[in-house]
């Protein structure tokens, strides 16, 4: 009798106290659910131990990543359905007191042990990161979590990024989604750059220079001397090529460096584009006060970064599971204003923030096309589990951005020097 979906299902339903919004199909062919809905497919028994041992987001990442659960439909729908069952709820939206205690949850648990079978537990995919939870946020501990990400494989990223390999938001013109991702992309960067003021002659710091493009664009269309800084071994080597290409290398040096290790200050201007999410609450006050130093007085501070909404404790702020296990090890998001106030203790005055979180949702919506489009060959450079990782982070993202449960700002902060003058424009938003 092929029964296992009704029995998945009203177990679950039982277990959460809320019906399941998504169609179910099991192992044995069974199917329940709403009829038109997209469908969880549970391809064997292991799908169910995993969501067993590890309740909640990361035991269905668990199984996503392995290849025991998919998604037949749209993933987008999917993922906004399952939000109220598992963002929504972290974040204090109201769900119903469930525990241990309750007989129908005691009962649930009973009946979805019998329906998984033996053994438990499944051990997690090679994809999830293995590391010491003590010394968080060292230069061993920061190189190895940089690693993790950004050393998947530079033929993988082009595949995801396109030929901008830039790996950050884009800035979109309105009304959106006109133009290519490289136009905007291209955009963003003379953003930057026209925040900072670059000037032929000037020295610029890109902290966390990825492959190299904001260096690039900067040098080739600003005439600027840039160093660029990154942990991963593979981004410098293909931004040094990309440098080297351009004819860029008697005004672009590419160093695998620590922003710590930085000896060579000051610098007229410094871009941190998407790298301060790595930094770790513990360090921010600390990168904030090395950056202060590296600049130069009137110096100009760019940083771009992904912030979350403040909670009423803040103590009580966790790393995303999923994110924090194949994603982005150690990374943490703060709130604007946790940032903004922890670069002016370092000396920084604050002069203007851009909200660009409309901007992202629409860059990370086309990063998933890119990678469904090449996804064969995304599968044979990086195996089927961190494909799968990237494609359901990016459009888990996409969708946290599009409901702004997170958001991504761009603060630029001068070294106003003693005279009082910051050299902004009292209009200061002409770059747009």
């Amino acid at each position: 009798m092929r029964d296992a979906a009704p029995r998945l299902k009203g177990l679950v339903e039982q277990l959460l106290g809320t019906p399941v919004p998504l169609r179910i199909r099991a192992w044995d062919g069974s199917q329940a659910g709403p009829p038109g809905a997209p469908t969880l497919v549970v391809r064997n028994r292991r799908a169910v131990r995993h969501l067993l041992w590890k309740p909640g987001e990361l035991g269905l990442a668990r199984a996503w990543v392995a290849g025991d659960l998919g998604v037949d439909g749209d993933l987008y729908t999917a993922l906004d359905l399952l939000s109220g069952l598992l963002w929504e709820r972290a974040e204090g939206a109201p769900a119903p007191a469930r525990s241990l205690r309750d007989p129908e949850v005691r009962s649930a648990v009973r009946g979805l042990l019998a329906l998984a079978g033996p053994p438990l537990p499944p051990g997690p995919p090679p994809e999830e990161a293995r590391r010491p939870r003590r010394g968080l946020h060292t230069k061993r501990s920061d190189r190895r979590a940089i690693s993790h990400h950004y050393d998947v494989g530079n033929d993988f990223y082009e595949i995801v990024l396109g030929p901008s390999m830039v790996y950050s938001c884009a800035y979109w013109p309105a009304p959106p989604p006109r133009g290519t991702l490289e136009e905007a992309q291209r955009d963003k960067l003379e953003l930057v750059c026209r925040k900072l003021a670059l000037t032929p002659g000037r020295r610029l710091l890109d902290v966390g220079c990825g492959w190299g493009s904001m260096a690039i664009h900067a040098a080739r269309e600003h005439e600027v001397d840039v160093v660029g800084i990154t942990l991963s071994g593979e981004q410098a080597a293909y931004a040094r090529k990309r440098v080297a290409d351009e004819g860029l290398t008697d005004r672009v040096e590419i160093r695998v460096q620590d922003y710590r290790d930085v000896p060579d200050g000051p610098y007229d201007a410094i871009s941190s584009i998407g790298m301060a999410e790595h930094v770790g609450s513990q360090r921010y006050l600390e990168y904030a006060t090395v950056l202060h130093r590296l600049l130069k007085p009137g110096g100009r501070l760019l940083n771009h970064q992904i912030a979350r909404r403040p909670q009423r404790d803040e103590s009580a702020y966790r790393l995303n599971p999923f994110m924090d296990a194949y994603v982005f090890p150690d990374g943490e998001l703060a709130p604007v204003g946790t940032t903004v106030s922890l670069l002016e203790r370092a000396g920084f005055e604050a002069c203007d923030v851009e909200s660009l979180r409309e901007h992202y949702a629409l860059t990370l919506r086309r990063w998933v096309a890119q990678l469904e489009a090449g996804w064969d060959r995304a599968v044979e450079l990086a195996g089927p589990g961190r494909a799968r990782v990237w494609l359901l982070y990016m459009a888990a993202s996409a969708l946290a951005f599009e409901h702004g449960r997170i958001g991504v700002n761009q603060v630029l902060a001068v070294k106003t020097p003693a005279s009082g003058t910051s050299g902004l424009p009292l209009r200061a938003r002409t770059w747009n």
